[in-house]
């Protein structure tokens, strides 16, 4: 258990990033060199290699040098475990909304304002 913790601390670190967030996005498209990788984005060449870095650590992408081209590819197994983590709570929230929803049709407003504006009726004491 504590390497799936540990694997998804990393992969969610490694997806807090927008940069690193938008590289996946561009490699979800298929391979691409890390020119086209660097290319949107307004910083040094230094830095994107820092990002692919922190993505091929977390497992999220592979790298692969050809002569001088660095091609990078997204891999699979990570994201299916951080979707897997999310499913289970996807599966809790659904479950807490459901029985809202059924608390909240079993509670017919209109009826609740009468009940509240409704003057309780006037029984008059007897004094014996």
């Amino acid at each position: 258990m504590v390497k799936y913790s540990t694997s998804l601390n990393t992969t969610f670190g490694a997806l807090s990033d927008p940069t690193r967030r938008t590289i996946l996005t561009t490699l979800q498209r298929g391979h691409a060199s890390v020119t086209e990788l660097a290319r949107p984005h307004d910083i040094s060449m230094p830095a994107i290699l820092k990002h692919l870095r922190v993505l091929e650590q977390a497992g999220l992408i592979e790298q692969k040098k050809t002569g001088r081209v660095r091609m990078c590819r997204l891999t699979v197994a990570p994201m299916q475990q951080a979707a897997n983590w999310l499913a289970l709570y996807r599966v809790f929230w659904d479950n807490q909304l459901d029985n809202l929803g059924k608390f909240l049709e079993q509670t017919d407003p209109k009826k609740q304002e009468n009940k509240a504006c409704r003057k309780p009726p006037s029984h008059r004491l007897r004094r014996s």
